[in-house]
């Protein structure tokens, strides 16, 4: 089937040539309301980026994903191996959360919040703006010969990539094996730490790699995120879109002429001076209409705004607009589809937090040792031995732990000490017997209660099967 010509655009993206080489895309250094407003947004983020690991909560590290040893704080709530279920149930509500918002607001996230869009257009390429100029310095740069001048900028501007990439890395490593180990193996120096060293080198490489050369290709490549846009969207997600009805008009876009009526004339309020193109971090021509390569950063609303302002046209000839809203005037409206996902998002959130409250902070686990049967002791005692473990899932030590039956009359003995201590954000673990007399028993296997104390304090109740002989049912 052949492509019709004004839909060819589609054949390939944007930073691929005709030879399907590499074409490096050199944006113009926007400004403008929008960009403003992403540079507070952006700044406030990598703030919260640097300083989430050293923020502590009830001595709990605010954000952390050591995927090693399977320990993951969230907003100061830590989860353990056991809250596997409660970790996964935090991610799917954030994945709820962006598909919610994609089908409302489109690919906003990439532009805004996404950290590989903020450190590379407001960390990365505003130090090249600052080195080598913009679009055109930029261009002429890398044209002219390897001189001095060219030797001297390249190399100042790839020791500061490698050094924000050194940076960024320590901080991803706080993410991952906590901020308190990151500033003890940082004290005793690479030497003592030599793998965690190498990794650090490794990760560095890769973020150097990503923002000094990949860059946009992660959107468009290597970033899934973008091929959902295509199933999430619809004709009245509000997106970053051209308004092709008044760019366009009965006799198309065309270069601006100051002599003329352009409304008499019947051109579109589009002068063809390819500012948004120029503009664009992905290299894309927003005209064509929603593209796979857009993420919606508005530098092209900004671009076109300013050029209306000159021309005396009125502004927003790009937009934040739906394509029902550009064809129809109509308003954004609140779709069924919007309410269904709403509501799944409520649900999971609802149930999630449900959770958080019911979680005890000591969890208890009690099983009988395997391969063990019951053993018949004086004055008709029937005795079971079992293992414990208990985790403590807080910042502070659990002192005077002992155990006591609940649900029948008995005792329960420790093979070590009566009275022990839990760590902080640790686990204690060993064997007891438990001793009931048989006529208290009403079978061969009984679910026992026990209650978990520390001092007269209940702190956690578990249950256990106790054999028994067949014949006191």
């Amino acid at each position: 089937m052949e492509t019709p010509e004004n839909e060819s655009f589609r054949d390939s993206i944007g930073t691929i040539d005709e030879e399907g080489k590499r074409s490096w895309v050199y944006p113009k250094k926007p400004s403008g309301k929008f960009y403003e407003y992403r540079k507070y947004v952006s700044y406030f983020l990598l703030a919260f980026l640097f300083a989430a690991p050293f923020i502590k909560i009830n001595g709990n590290q605010f954000l952390l994903f050591n995927v090693l040893e399977r320990r993951f704080n969230i907003f100061g709530f830590p989860f353990w191996p056991q809250d596997f279920h409660l970790f996964v149930l935090s991610m799917l509500i954030g994945v709820v959360f962006i598909i919610l918002f994609t089908v409302a607001f489109g690919r906003i996230f990439c532009g805004w919040i996404c950290p590989q869009t903020i450190f590379l257009e407001m960390v990365f390429r505003r130090i090249e703006y600052a080195i080598e100029g913009d679009r055109g310095k930029q261009i002429r740069l890398d044209k002219q010969p390897w001189n001095a001048d060219k030797i001297k900028k390249k190399g100042l501007k790839w020791f500061i990539f490698f050094v924000i990439s050194f940076l960024i890395a320590n901080i991803f490593l706080a993410y991952i094996i906590g901020s308190d180990k990151l500033l003890e193996y940082i004290v005793e120096g690479p030497i003592e730490n030599l793998n965690t060293f190498v990794s650090l080198i490794i990760f560095t490489s890769v973020f150097y790699f990503v923002f000094a050369w990949f860059r946009e290709q992660v959107c468009i490549i290597a970033c899934p995120y973008g091929r959902l846009q295509g199933v999430l969207l619809d004709n009245k997600s509000i997106v970053v879109a051209y308004d092709h009805k008044r760019g366009e008009k009965e006799k198309g876009r065309a270069k601006f002429n100051k002599k003329e009526d352009r409304e008499a004339s019947g051109k579109g309020d589009c002068i063809d001076c390819f500012q948004c193109v120029h503009v664009c971090p992905t290299g894309i021509d927003i005209r064509n209409g929603t593209q796979l390569e857009c993420v919606n950063c508005t530098a092209c609303i900004d671009a076109c705004d300013s050029i209306m302002e000159a021309v005396n046209l009125p502004k927003g000839l790009i937009r934040y607009a739906s394509e029902e809203n550009i064809e129809k005037k109509a308003k954004f409206k609140f779709t069924p589809r919007l309410k269904g996902y709403s509501a799944v998002l409520l649900i999971l959130v609802g149930v999630l937090v449900g959770m958080l409250f019911l979680r005890n902070d000591v969890e208890a686990r009690v099983l009988r040792l395997p391969g063990q049967l019951y053993e018949h002791k004086e004055d008709n005692m029937i005795s079971n031995v079992f293992t414990f473990k208990l985790i403590n899932k807080t910042t502070e030590d659990v002192n005077n732990v002992h155990f006591e039956l609940m649900s029948h009359k008995g005792t329960i003995k420790l093979v070590t000490h009566d009275e022990f201590q839990v760590p902080k954000q640790g686990l204690a673990e060993g064997t007891l017997f438990i001793e009931i007399n048989a006529s208290a028993l009403s079978g061969d296997k009984d679910k026992v209660k026990i209650g978990v104390y520390s001092g007269d304090e209940l702190i956690e109740t578990t249950t256990a099967s106790f054999l028994g002989p067949r014949s006191y049912k």
